[in-house]
């Protein structure tokens, strides 16, 4: 099944080879069940490293001042699962996903995961059949929304969200806040707040509000998890 001529159109890209784009919109559940060789898992894992490298290089060309923790963390919620699903919804790329009964059943065509995946195979698709350049511009193009996003925060300032996404990708869990006093008048409150990961103290943080002091905490926590290595302190899943 050869994926739709408006589909090409949608991605600005025209395939020198259309297998390549089949296999990147090719589900496991789909290949198992029609006895086929090929599905995108393959490619997911190609296209990562393509996104992590172009990404890169736009943060570094955009941000030549900003050290390398803060181009760490740009990259990372810049290519974090919800950021790609939403590149992928906004090209349609559920409307062309070949899945199985059972994960076209459960919604596979919405899920954020199974988005996110197939859009790392699209990206790896482009790269193979037109090289580093093609790819590169597909990127730029489909996450200009994105970049501007986090160039408009500025140093980015949501640690929560970055600690988030770092805390489920290394250790498959979510961060607990965890407020230990609050002390001061109403028109004067200072809270103070405890971050833990599996139980164990990763952050501590006081601020003018619950939320400041949360992002404070969160700040500490995200430094100190990506200073570890993974699965350091605390035993992964």
């Amino acid at each position: 099944m050869r994926p739709a001529p408006e589909l090409q159109q949608r991605i600005s890209h025209s395939f020198r080879d259309l297998q390549l784009l089949e296999r990147a919109l090719t589900h496991k559940s789909y290949a198992n069940e029609n006895k086929l060789a090929e599905h995108n898992e393959r490619m997911e894992f190609l296209g990562d490293a393509v996104l992590n490298l172009v990404v890169s290089q736009l943060l570094m060309a955009a941000l030549p001042r900003a050290p390398e923790g803060e181009l760490s963390r740009l990259r990372a919620m810049i290519v974090s699962e919800p950021s790609l699903a939403a590149v992928a919804r906004d090209l349609g790329l559920g409307d062309y996903l070949l899945l199985g009964k059972g994960e076209e059943q459960s919604g596979g065509r919405r899920k954020d995961s199974l988005l996110a995946n197939t859009l790392e195979a699209l990206v790896a698709s482009i790269y193979l059949d037109s090289g580093l350049g093609a790819a590169s511009s597909f990127i730029e193009r489909n996450f200009r929304q994105t970049f501007d996003r986090v160039h408009s925060a500025g140093s980015l300032t949501d640690y929560k969200t970055a600690l988030q996404e770092l805390s489920q990708d290394r250790l498959k869990t979510l961060p607990e806040y965890r407020l230990t006093s609050q002390s001061g008048p109403d028109h004067q409150k200072e809270f103070t707040v405890e971050l833990l990961i599996r139980g164990e103290v990763f952050g501590c943080g006081t601020g003018k509000s619950k939320k400041e002091a949360e992002q404070r905490a969160a700040r500490e926590a995200y430094d100190k998890l990506r200073g570890q290595e993974p699965g350091a302190r605390i035993q992964e899943s």
